[in-house]
């Protein structure tokens, strides 16, 4: 950080402290100064909750599941200033965040398995989530379920989730609000954002809310730029046996200069100045998304509820990257490529179902019924160069822009579709509760149907397509012995669509050297299933909840046969681990959100036996956060914040020659509320990565067939706010 950004940091931290100080003096005699602060403080508070959205089980708290979820609540959002969904998940001690191949589009990957961008769910539906980077000033809550969710929410449309799902619920009126909030994030970011809730009406039954806000400036890796417009409005109705909402969403993002990941060979290079930017002026990404849901839902009585959600997402990317990758470990030379995707997504997503409650004879049951449709239109196309560029890892230079159409596939100018997918589905659970509740046992099955279709970039023509069907039925049960302690197991499965096997190979596998013709060339796969074992125990203290799980998840993975010269999905990934939660709220003022997770993730079954037993690729063998808030007693108005995050020893190739250090990250913050008259006001500092420390954060890449690729953390970051609610 340069000299200037620290004392624009300094400055904005000693104004806040002298507003935070000359305040309270300004309302000391107002008459429930305590009682609004007191409100105000725990308006602030983040927190977890122990439950949330499970799909066609609708919401449910955590221990009448047996599925290990959480929700990281709107507070959270607001406190932190993340910029992206994946800096909000950094609170999660069971995810890490690593990029997709050559886009800025953020991949979590959850019990060791990757979850794309593409595939994070919005309020409920596939699809309608903005596909590469997410702003998180148009959500209420941030749900997590680990493990294989294919009969909750049926098979994720981009095909990954076999770890884990996330959820995003929109902001709703849930009480009335309006709140301005200014913010500054070094070097020199600025944003601004409004936030107005409402409820109106004779009994309150309707709710208004808006929100908006513009981000805009440079972050703290070095001339890498952001900005940021989003608006978003959600209206909904609540009275009687009818509940209805309408959110819609309009998105801009744009980077620029933006740093990607870091190829290399078979060496793994020292890592560059935490701020260091390797990319190139002219790399952008800018993204407009028009998006939205509407949900209803209608009790025919005290224990039958019909319910239907439907979605629609426009999408339009435009995307420059500059890649490199580094040729000599020691001097840092290294080459760069440069490319140029358009692309436009139109996607559709519904679903409706009844949800049943009986009881009778001492037993309970929760009937779920219903059918899911998902549609999406991809029209992409691309412009490759690979004449390349000399750069160098720790002394960047910069290139000229690469001279267009070079490697050209598709109309860059009017994008045309490239694939057509449909995902349909009929479900149906039970869930017999015994003793008084405390015994659940779930069964159930989703029946569903992979239709994909795909087109030549050489002029649209249909070049393939793909339908077929899979069952993914769920086993579950919750015993709940004594209250506050819920234990439980569940066998469930993941779905994705197969793949299609490649003209031909070698043995690098390289369909471009010297290929042999395949068998079953151009074939699809039928869909992949994977399958997932767990146990684990819930205990909540009341002050506090803490989880246990025990997992194991076997996944089947595609590779060419070299004595039949067949593809098809011989191969498996065995990811076997184990998480620990523990958040809430121990004394009064201290709050905490930690955890630790340890993996095992190895290669069973490979081609050739090659490689067979190794650990996979990018998966770290510990995962532990600890996020604390302090109260002070002395000082109630003022919080202290701490985080740490470790990120244990990872496989970065596939023979394990290479493996990437541990490292641990450290953030430290403050937060203050005042009084203007008997208004409150929030002021906030925060520093992410207050040593500046530089590491390799991940080598996970889904697409390691193209090479080792690594993601580096991002540099000491300074963050103020100030909100204001009315």
């Amino acid at each position: 950080m340069t000299k200037l950004n620290t004392r624009i940091a300094i400055g904005l931290a000693a104004g806040a402290s002298m507003l935070a100080i000359a305040a309270p003096a300004m309302a000391q005699d107002a008459a429930g100064d305590d009682e609004i602060l007191v409100t105000a403080q725990r308006n602030n508070q983040t927190k977890v909750t122990a439950g949330g959205d499970v799909g066609v089980f609708g919401t449910k708290a955590a221990e009448d599941i047996p599925f290990n979820i959480r929700s990281y609540n709107e507070a959270l959002i607001l406190n932190q200033q993340p910029d992206s969904l994946g800096e909000v998940l950094e609170n999660d001690p069971t995810i890490r965040t690593a990029l997709g191949f050559g886009i800025a589009g953020e991949v979590f990957v959850i019990r060791g398995f990757d979850l794309s961008s593409d595939d994070v769910g919005y309020n409920g539906l596939y699809g309608i989530t903005p596909r590469q980077i997410v702003a998180p000033e148009l959500v209420s809550s941030v749900q997590v379920i680990n493990g294989a969710s294919a009969f909750l929410n049926g098979a994720a449309p981009g095909g990954s989730g076999i770890g884990g799902s996330v959820n995003l619920l929109p902001k709703k009126a849930d009480r009335d609000v309006i709140r301005g909030t200014l913010g500054y994030t070094s070097a020199s970011h600025f944003s601004g954002a409004i936030d107005v809730a409402r409820r109106f009406g004779a009994d309150r039954q309707w709710g208004l809310r808006l929100n908006a806000s513009a981000r805009r400036g440079d972050i703290a890796i070095d001339d890498e730029f952001h900005s940021s417009y989003v608006l978003g409005a959600t209206l909904d109705y609540d009275s009687g046996p009818l509940r209805a909402a309408l959110s819609l969403n309009y998105q801009r993002l744009n980077q620029t200069y933006w740093r990607g990941q870091v190829g290399i060979g078979a060496v793994i290079p020292r890592v560059p100045d935490a701020d260091t930017n390797y990319s190139q002026p002219w790399s952008q990404i800018l993204t407009k998304d028009y998006f939205g849901t509407f949900s209803l839902e209608y009790d025919l009585s005290d224990e039958a509820m019909l319910y239907a959600k439907i979605g629609a997402r426009d999408g339009r990317e435009d995307q420059t990257t500059a890649s490199i990758t580094v040729a000599n470990p020691v001097t840092g030379a290294a080459t760069g490529a440069g490319s140029y995707v358009p692309r436009e997504d139109n996607n559709e997503s519904a679903t409706t179902g009844i949800r049943i409650k009986l009881a009778g004879s001492g037993i309970s049951s929760e009937i779920n019924a219903g059918v899911a449709v998902n549609w999406q239109v991809n029209r992409n196309a691309y412009d490759f160069d690979f004449a390349g560029y000399a750069t160098n890892l720790y002394d960047p230079v910069v290139a000229p822009r690469p001279a267009p159409n070079q490697f050209v596939g598709g109309d860059l100018d009017d994008v045309f579709p490239i694939s057509r997918n449909r995902l349909s589905s009929v479900f149906v659970s039970n869930t017999l509760g015994f003793w008084d509740d405390r015994i659940l046992v779930t069964g159930g099955l989703r029946l569903q149907e992979i239709k994909t279709t795909s087109y030549s970039y050489a002029d649209g023509a249909r070049t393939g397509g793909y339908k077929e069907s899979a069952a993914t039925p769920v086993f579950g049960i919750v015993i709940k012995p004594v209250e506050g302690l819920s234990l439980y197991g569940n066998r469930i499965e993941g779905l994705i669509a197969g793949s299609t096997a490649p003209v031909g190979y070698d043995d690098d596998n390289d369909p471009l050297t010297a290929p042999l013709r395949v068998v079953n060339a151009g074939a699809a796969l039928s869909p992949v299933k994977s399958k997932q074992y767990e146990v684990g125990g819930k205990l909540n203290f009341g002050r506090f909840n803490a989880g246990i799980a025990l997992f194991q998840i076997d996944k089947p993975n595609a590779f060419v046969d070299p004595v039949t010269i067949v593809y098809g999905n011989y191969g498996t990934q065995r990811n076997k681990g184990a998480e620990f939660t523990l958040d809430g709220e121990p004394v009064d003022g201290l709050r905490i959100i930690s955890g630790l997770t340890v993996l095992d993730a190895k290669l069973r079954r490979t081609e050739g036996g090659v490689n067979e037993g190794n650990d996979a690729v990018g998966v770290p063998e510990l995962l532990a956060n600890a996020n604390v808030e302090w109260d002070l007693p002395f000082l109630p108005e003022l919080t202290l914040v701490g985080r740490v995050v470790h990120t244990g020893k990872q496989a970065a190739n596939a023979t394990n020659t290479l493996e990437l250090d541990s490292w641990t990250r450290f953030d430290l913050g403050a937060r203050y509320v005042a009084l203007v008259g008997e208004t409150p006001l929030t002021l906030r500092f925060n520093v992410d990565n207050v040593a500046d420390k530089r590491y390799w954060a991940t080598a996970y890449n889904a697409f390691s067939a193209f090479g080792t690729r690594l993601l580096q953390g991002g540099p000491r970051t300074f963050k103020a706010s100030a909100s204001i609610e009315f």
